[in-house]
């Protein structure tokens, strides 16, 4: 009996638990060179028998390929999570110990939770709308943007923190990831545009209000200034800033930016090197008509900030993180919230941009406006 695609990558994604748990108690399995091997004949055995689901098709989108390994991937991260929040045992032992140890510090535990629900989901869903020919973009640059920064954070923090002599393994384990959904983005970025169908008539009556007269960018303007600035801010903090309120931040209210792992660091970082800027360009497109990439970019935004935020933040408050660098008790509601509100600003934004396309569409020149019949 045939299966349809997404089922067949849902069964054979399933199949990571049961490789893990036979790697775990058989010895000679746990050879460096051997489990490398392993990991190759799996992800070769999975795209093979990716395509079989696939071979009554004509053609077949190659992302769904890369969606069906990373959802075995994904829920090798979920198996990670549960093992060492103490659900299941006897999984990752050996990998933890011999291969990426940093996966059972707080925010490796986070970042799989995040991976094995959140990245799961999205996975299954866009290799269904593959296989049923429905538009799957606008999801995938969402996951692509997650899938990025959940991977440079994590690239970059084992190499400045304490797990540095670890680095040889997340880098082969890693970086074809992350090269791989920087490729998807390309790819997907190089596609067309899920644009709607809007009057060129009612596109210039949009683009003629000015900021003031449209309440909603309004708000989302203020909130993403004050994303800059806080972004900013924690930059400076982490980046050892001598002012004494700089100082009183870092011990009072996120001491988890000090955690040795790197990895707080490393997120602060990459919010005030590449989120800043791209806060910035938003506040642009949000003032200026016709910035068309806003529609692309708000996603790939939101899927990076909503991951980032989830683990740095789920980090600061696991048991796993030393207790002098978790977010204290006394401050605990206001910085949760602070934190939650600082993700919740670029997922609104992209939801506005997805919801009413408007006032992002290219200028209609006058002439194609006069009787109110041309489409944009």
């Amino acid at each position: 009996m045939d299966f349809p695609p997404e089922i067949s990558v849902f069964i054979l994604s399933q199949t990571a638990p049961f490789i893990l748990y036979t790697i775990n108690h058989v010895s000679f399995l746990q050879d460096p060179q051997v489990l490398l091997a392993i990991g190759i004949t799996v992800l070769t055995t999975i795209l093979f028998l990716a395509n079989l689901s696939v071979k009554s098709k004509k053609s077949t989108d190659p992302l769904f390929y890369v969606f069906a390994v990373f959802s075995f991937t994904s829920v090798v991260s979920i198996t990670n999570a549960l093992q060492h929040d103490g659900f299941i045992k006897g999984f990752m032992d050996f990998y933890i110990s011999k291969g990426e140890p940093y996966l059972s510090t707080a925010h490796g535990i986070m970042m799989s939770y995040w991976d094995g629900i959140v990245h799961y989901g999205l996975l299954l869903f866009m290799v269904h709308r593959i296989t049923a020919g429905k538009p799957f973009r606008s999801l995938a640059l969402v996951w692509a943007g997650s899938m990025i920064a959940s991977e440079i954070v994590l690239i970059t923090g084992i190499a400045v923190g304490k797990y540095g002599k670890n680095l040889l393994p997340a880098l082969w384990r890693n970086t074809p990831s992350l090269a791989l959904a920087v490729w998807a983005a390309a790819k997907l970025l190089n596609r067309p545009r899920e644009l709607s169908i809007i009057p060129a008539d009612k596109v210039e009556v949009e683009q003629k209000k000015s900021l003031l007269y449209r309440p909603t960018d309004l708000l989302l303007t203020l909130g993403l200034i004050v994303s800059i600035i806080f972004t900013a801010f924690r930059g400076f903090v982490v980046l050892e800033c001598s002012l004494d309120f700089c100082f009183t931040y870092i011990f009072r209210y996120e001491p988890y930016m000090k955690d040795s792992v790197g990895f707080p660091k490393v997120t602060m970082l990459v919010f005030l090197f590449y989120v800043v800027p791209l806060l910035t360009a938003c506040v642009y497109g949000l003032y200026t008509p016709g910035c068309t990439w806003m529609l692309d970019w708000t996603l790939v935004l939101a899927g990076a900030v909503a991951q980032m935020q989830w683990t740095y933040l789920g980090a600061s408050v696991h048991s796993r993180t030393p207790f002098t660098y978790r977010i204290p008790k006394d401050e605990w509601r206001q910085i949760v919230t602070l934190n939650l509100l600082y993700a919740v600003v670029p997922i609104l934004l992209a939801v506005r941009c997805y919801m009413d396309q408007t006032f992002f569409m290219k200028s209609v020149p006058q002439e194609q406006t006069s009787n109110g019949k041309k489409k944009n």
